[in-house]
């Protein structure tokens, strides 16, 4: 088991760590190794118990239903009213654009592993193991904080056309609720929408498909109605000095807003999710990404600009914007059209994501580091139905009880995360060579290298001459010193950029020579990594100007998280906290990777079976 150790007695050093109980120097790098490890995944292989039945415009409608009108039904009012003014509609833009560099990393990994999984499978296999069940943890809570918060706002929008009633007899009977973080009252009705759509999710994805398209029809129909109807009714002056103007809030007002109004754009990964139930993910996945983005920004921008138009943005509603705007025009029996347009944007909504839960849980289970009764898959409907149940009740009980404002600052700062650590996985795949196939099976890490391609992480041999300090470190050592001070500088410009020297307490010259150290760094470590070779493709989709698209994604994220607030900073370390307890007291032992390290344990488990299985047999022929 250990063949290069000396059958001489241990060291001094080692007999004194031994004497103290603290772990030796090899045990601690073989720990990291194991913190570290990645997924091998053959990327040809196409084999899965999911039932492959999803096309581009099913994948497209998807991705459509899970963003279209969440964000304008749920937050545009708020950001309009308390961020930005009319200068909504940049926010909006601003978040948009954040989500096309990160779209653009989702894409080529989309394309190059079409598994289950999403941001939690791109970090398995380039990053590592700890960081992908976080992500994979964060991206559960994710959706489970998203799916309560648009099933509250269904339940709002349906007690409005009912003038109220239901709130107020719950309020009655069961009374008013005076504590942090939970709603005024329980909401049974966001409850029971949720476990209705729970049961259309379980009845397998063509059927929770087929509705999603009949919701996402109506909502679009409405929402096409709200943009023809709101330039009509359209007063430019709205936007004038006398009303405040078109950005009363300043830039920082527009950020913030920029930060939240990303919410408006987190479902896109359940076209990624869904990946191994499509036709063809290859082609499609990407497709269905770009033109869903495209979609939803711009129906965005269109309805926050008819919405400050209508009425002056200080008399909103943050609640129920957009019926609220109609009625305040006189047209009170629009607001029934937008109510029954949000429903429906809710509902498909929350069908996205109580069908992203229970697909992350199988993609972890499947891997053994989440608990495996989550990768059961219903042999009829073949979907993971014990994931859909729990999930579906977890989500329920949140919805149960907890406020919707309190969420969605959440929600923005976990998809947020996610795709910091998509963008840097890019970067690590581009400049990582493929290592060969282990002796154990045919699986590869992504990504197929050509005999006659330029090794990845090596020195261009054109600046050999210019950079030959670097050319004599092994392949990939200066990437990961690079990518290391590229995130590490971004962090900090975007600490200095956005705090300032008041909230840092720093003098002026201080303030300044951080901000341009952090500049230089951050620039330098372009450098560093543009100077080295990358994998290349011609048979997938791959991101332009790397490593510049995923750096300035990277630092646009930070930037829009450090604006968040600091309740929900502590919520995110919290939710962390308890996923590392998880993988440390289950995932790290039980993981896939950890029984290939094992080869001998597995050998002697699989032969204890087999003469378990012989004696068996011997006992039942001897009673016979």
């Amino acid at each position: 088991m250990w063949p290069n150790r000396v059958c001489c007695g241990p060291s001094p050093g080692a007999a004194l760590t031994m004497a103290w109980g603290l772990p030796s120097t090899t045990s601690l790098a073989h720990f990291c190794q194991k913190l570290n490890r990645l997924k091998p995944l053959e990327e040809s292989t196409t084999e899965t118990s999911l039932r492959r039945c999803l096309t581009t415009l099913d994948l497209t409608l998807m991705g459509m239903g899970a963003t279209v009108g969440s964000g304008l039904y749920v937050i545009s009012g708020t950001v309009a009213k308390e961020m930005t003014g009319p200068a909504v509609l940049v926010s909006f833009s601003i978040a948009a654009m954040a989500f096309l560099l990160a779209a653009l990393c989702y894409v080529e990994f989309g394309a190059r592993v079409p598994r289950t999984g999403s941001a939690y499978l791109f970090t398995y296999v380039s990053l590592g193991e700890l960081w992908a069940f976080l992500i994979g943890w964060n991206v559960l809570l994710g959706s489970l904080i998203s799916g309560a918060s648009v099933a509250r706002a269904s339940s709002s929008y349906l007690d409005a056309i009912f003038s109220h009633r239901i709130r107020n007899f719950t309020m009655a009977h069961v009374g008013i609720w005076q504590v942090p973080f939970l709603a005024q009252y329980p909401d049974f009705l966001a409850a029971g929408v949720t476990v209705l759509a729970s049961t259309f999710v379980s009845c397998g994805a063509r059927v929770s498909s087929w509705l999603n398209h009949v919701l996402l029809a109506i909502n679009l129909l409405v929402i096409l109605f709200i943009i023809i109807l709101g330039f009509v009714l359209a007063r430019p002056y709205n936007w004038s000095a006398d009303e405040g103007g078109f950005a009363p809030f300043g830039f920082s007002g527009i950020m913030a807003g920029a930060a939240t109004c990303f919410y408006a754009y987190l479902g896109l990964g359940v076209i990624a999710v869904s990946s191994e139930e499509a036709q063809n993910p290859k082609r499609a996945v990407p497709m269905a990404i770009i033109i869903t983005l495209g979609l939803v920004a711009g129906t965005n921008i269109l309805v926050s600009t008819v919405l400050t138009l209508i009425v002056p943005w200080h008399s909103l509603d943050p609640d129920s914007a957009l019926a609220d705007a109609f009625y305040q025009r006189g047209y009170s029996w629009v607001a029934f059209i937008v109510a029954a347009g949000a429903i429906c944007a809710m509902n498909t909504v929350l069908l996205s994501n109580i069908f992203t839960l229970p697909h992350i849980a199988y993609a972890m289970a499947t891997d053994r580091l989440f608990f495996q009764v989550f990768a059961h898959v219903h042999p009829r409907t073949q979907v993971p139905i014990v994931g859909i149940l729990v999930f579906g009740v977890l989500m329920a009980f949140l919805a149960l009880l907890l406020d919707l404002q309190t969420l969605v600052q959440f929600r923005s700062i976990s998809t947020l995360l996610t795709v910091t650590f998509v963008g840097t996985s890019i970067i690590v795949l581009r400049f990582r060579k493929s290592p060969p196939a282990s002796p154990v099976g045919p699986a590869s890490p992504v990504g197929s290298e050509q005999v006659s391609a330029p090794e990845p992480g090596k020195l261009r041999p054109a600046l050999s001459p210019y950079l030959g300090f670097l050319g004599g470190c092994r392949p990939g050592a200066a990437v990961a010193w690079a990518l290391g001070v590229l995130v590490a500088s971004a962090i900090t410009l975007d600490c200095v950029l956005v705090f300032g020297d008041s909230a840092l307490h720093l003098p002026p010259w201080g303030h300044t020579l951080l901000l341009l150290l952090s500049s230089v760094l951050f620039l330098l470590s372009l450098l560093v990594l543009g100077a080295h070779q990358q994998q290349r493709r011609e048979d997938a989709f791959q991101v332009p100007m790397v490593p510049l698209t995923p750096a300035l994604s990277i630092l646009l994220n930070v930037f829009l998280m450090l604006q968040l607030s600091s309740l929900t900073w502590l919520s995110l370390s919290v939710w962390l906290l308890i996923g590392l307890m998880v993988y440390f007291g289950y995932g790290i032992w039980h993981s896939k990777e950890n029984q290939r390290e094992l080869p001998g344990l597995t050998a002697t488990q699989g032969s204890l079976e087999e003469t378990a299985q012989a004696l068996q047999s011997l006992s039942q022929a001897l009673a016979q």
